[in-house]
């Protein structure tokens, strides 16, 4: 599986999709928005706001998280694949 997460350092909700991947051992490339202007392009052409984190699945993006409410847990569980 390919995991990237187009993210910032100071993020909370970046820091919780990091957090739960370690947890999960799932291996995930960063890709830090703020350093990379291409990136951040990249994001506003996918999901029309620059809104981070966001996941790439093989190639498939998700937005694991709603603003204000946090991570979807299960879902984050479904799309990678992890039972609970």
């Amino acid at each position: 599986m390919n995991v990237q997460i187009y993210a910032t350092s100071w993020c909370p909700d970046c820091r919780q999709a990091r957090k739960f991947l370690d947890k999960h051992g799932i291996e995930y490339t960063v890709i830090d928005v703020d350093a990379d202007r291409a990136a951040s392009d990249e994001v506003l052409r996918r999901v029309g706001k620059r809104a981070v984190p966001q996941l790439v699945i093989d190639g498939e993006w998700f937005q694991p998280y709603i603003p204000g409410r946090g991570l979807l847990i299960d879902e984050l569980h479904q799309r990678l694949g992890i039972s609970r």
